[in-house]
Order: structure tokens, then sequence, then C-alpha cells
């Protein structure tokens, strides 16, 4: 990755929120009133992904967003497994609530925001913060294609995109086991639903089912499967999949309730895709306002695709446009 040099318009620095790195990109104008504060997750499968990697993107919504952006260098996986990322994540949050007049943030307009495994972070955040007194009220919760679930690898999206570059369905399945237990032991099971005892499966069909899903994203194919249980052996190293904090599509209605306002994208071409589409009814079930924006043409990856040259996808660049108005409007 070339190291992108200074930026006419924002201050960048790196700092230490606890013990995890950040990097803070402060918009240099002056301002009369308080800024936006985004907490930023990036993406890359909990197990790549740096600040570096998602610079472009960062500097891109501070300027356009004017707002003061906090790009979070949480652990990675195999190395340091869950909830490592996660703690690294809500830890940078509550420092920076903490400390918001050192940056000029109005406590009431901070916002967390991830892509991918990011937006995994940022929805696991969102919901350990949503009942809590002791910090500023999260103002909303922007998830990019965020990945929701570990218990079905055969919702719509994941058949019809299986091959579908950036993220083959073979690979998300294999981030979240890395995530998870730092290897990927267990991947075929996991990948035909052989993973997770019936009963428990049962009980969460009122919320991972294709029959939450519109049926006009069931028109490129989709073959209903019949429901395998497990041993007990491989749901003893698994069962962790049904915790909200990894899987965040899992949790409580009475956690749902408490969110924030939020903004999903989600792309046509993408195994991911259905874990947004489920997250946006159960959140508007809960009478959460969802603002959605669904790429026809996009895949998963678009929003910050090979870096340099990531406004060379009209369809990535529309979706950041999305973002950014979203982010003004709040």
């Amino acid at each position: 990755i070339k190291t992108l040099g200074a930026d006419a318009k924002l201050f960048i620095k790196d700092l230490w929120f606890e013990k995890v790195p950040v990097r803070i990109y402060q918009p240099k104008a002056p301002s009369a009133s308080q800024r936006r504060g985004v907490m930023f997750f990036h993406g890359g499968g909990w197990v790549f992904g740096s600040l570096e990697t998602h610079e472009n993107l960062c500097r891109f919504i501070a300027r356009e967003s004017e707002s003061v952006v906090v790009s979070v260098g949480y652990r990675l996986a195999p190395e340091h497994k869950y909830p490592a990322a996660y703690e690294d994540c809500l830890n940078a949050t509550q420092h920076f609530l903490q400390h918001l007049e050192h940056y000029g943030v109005d406590p009431a307009r901070v916002i967390v925001c991830g892509d991918s495994a990011g937006g995994n972070l940022a929805a696991a955040v969102s919901q350990t913060l949503a009942g809590r007194s002791d910090f500023p009220k999260l103002r909303a919760q922007i998830l990019i294609y965020p990945g929701l679930q570990a218990l079905d690898f055969n919702l719509p999206s994941y058949q019809q995109n299986r091959g579908v570059p950036l993220l083959f369905r073979e690979r998300a399945a294999f981030y979240m086991l890395q995530y998870l237990n730092g290897n990927a032991t267990n991947l075929e099971e996991v990948l035909e639903g052989s993973h997770i005892s019936v009963d428990i499966q049962l009980n969460y069909r009122k919320w991972v089912s294709p029959d939450n899903i519109p049926e006009k994203f069931k028109v490129r194919g989709y073959k209903p499967r019949v429901l395998l249980d497990c041993t007990t052996e491989v749901f003893e190293k698994v069962k962790r999949f049904c915790e909200p904090m990894l899987c965040p599509l899992l949790a409580e209605d009475t956690i749902l309730q408490q969110l924030p306002e939020s903004f999903i994208l989600t792309c046509e071409y993408d195994v991911l895709r259905d874990d947004g589409l489920l997250y946006k009814k159960r959140l508007e079930d809960n009478g959460v306002r969802v603002t959605w924006c669904h790429l026809e043409d996009g895949f998963h990856g678009i929003i910050n695709s090979f870096n340099s040259d990531w406004l060379s996808f009209p369809a990535g660049k529309r979706g950041l446009d999305n973002i950014v108005d979203f982010l003004r409007s709040l």
C-alpha cells in the first residue's frame, strides 16, 4: 500500500485510545459548532485490513461529510480471536465518547460505521452501547455490507453469489471460523449447516430464514435446504456463533428496540446481501428507522475496492455518496 501524503483539508494523527491504535482525521477548516464524530471499523474478514487499507475511504468520509473520523486498528485473527476485535472497537469507542470535547465533537452526533467485518463490529458495538446510560447515546450506525450471522451459509445470496468475487461463500465461512477459533476446522459442517443443533436453528428461524427475504431476491435461483443436525463435538467448538456480539442478527428484540437510526448498504452480487436484508427487517420490525441503499450492480468490497482506483466503479461512488449524504443529514 502506498502511503498517502499530507491532506490539504485534514489534520491526520496516529494516537492510542486505551491500548488500541487509532488514526484520527479532523477537518482543518474552522467550525462554528461542534462536528459529527464517526468511529470507523475497517473490513477484511477480521483477519486482514488495517488503518492503511481504508485510509482513502476515511479521508473521503471526513472531507466530504466534514466529520471527525476515528479509524480503529483493532487486533486481528487468527492471532487474536473473538472477542479481541470487538473489545478493541468497543474500548476505543468508549474512550472517544468520554473525550469528545478534545476533538470538538458533538456528543449528540457520534456514529459508528464499518464495512464487511467492520460492519459486524459496528453492529455489535452499537448493541452493547444501546442500553448504557453512562455514555452519550450513539446517533446512528452505518453498516456497509455487514456479515451478521454464521448459522446459515445457504441463504439465497450465499447460493446465488457463491463464486462471485471479492468474497466467495467458502471464504466467508472461513473468516468467521478464523475469528471465532483461530482456525478453519469444521469448515465443511459450517458450510452445509450441520454445525448448530436443529432445535437452536428452529429457534432462530424467526430471524434467520429465507422466508424473511423479499421474493425478488430469490429470482436468480434458490433451493430451500433440509435442516441437518450436528454432533455435540462440532457444536461445542462453534456454539459461540449464537452470541450476538459475534452474530448481531441474533440479538433479542429488547436490545434492537434501543438501537439508533441505521443506514444499511447491501450489494446484489454479494454473499452477505441477505445478512443485511434480514437485519434491516428486524430493525424495522422493532421500530428503528432504516435508510437502505441497495447497489443493484454492486459486489462485496466495492466501497473500498482497489483503494486508489475505487472511484472507477460508478456503483461504488454512488454508494459512498449515499453514505456521505446520510451523515450530512444527521
